[in-house]
């Protein structure tokens, strides 16, 4: 991936992804406030540093973890759950499918970004876009529950900064 630019954010700028991330995530983030971010500005999306680690990036004007973000911080909210039979196609970049989704975040809306996680031990697998909400997934026999944005594995996953 092509870095366009980096820049370490200012406290205001900080402050403002914080109140956002807080605002979805609740009081688990509070501990970036100490933390050094930084962004990258790259060809599909914006990536924040926090620490020098890729945690965080930017998408639709939203923040949001990354897989690696995701994690790393153990996050509770927004999170999709699937079954084993799912993870070698998420891992791979697929979309989920309803039939896969054995829990969801009842909070999770059409629109929303989500973590999605493996039933067995709860490890991020992927971060995509709910195309249905959380209660919808879990009821759906059938169709897209969630398009795919990034996977472990993926470019954004092996980049280094």
């Amino acid at each position: 991936m092509k870095v366009k630019s980096r820049v370490q954010l200012r406290k205001n700028i900080k402050n403002k992804m914080l109140k956002d991330l807080l605002s979805t995530f609740g009081e688990e983030l509070s501990y970036l406030e100490d933390k050094t971010l930084e962004k990258i500005t790259l060809e599909e999306y914006s990536v924040i540093l926090v620490d020098g680690k890729p945690l965080l990036f930017e998408i639709e004007g939203h923040l949001f973890p990354t897989v690696r973000g995701a994690l790393e911080m153990g996050l509770k909210k927004r999170v999709v759950t699937v079954d084993k039979g799912a993870i070698r196609f998420v891992s791979n970049g697929a979309d989920i499918m309803a039939p896969g989704v054995v829990a969801a975040d009842p909070e999770i809306k059409e629109g929303d970004l989500v973590i999605i996680v493996e039933e067995t031990h709860q490890k991020p697998l992927a971060i995509g876009k709910a195309i249905m909400g959380g209660p919808e997934m879990v009821e759906a026999t059938s169709g897209k529950a969630i398009k795919s944005i990034t996977h472990v594995g993926d470019k954004l996953w092996n980049t280094e900064f």
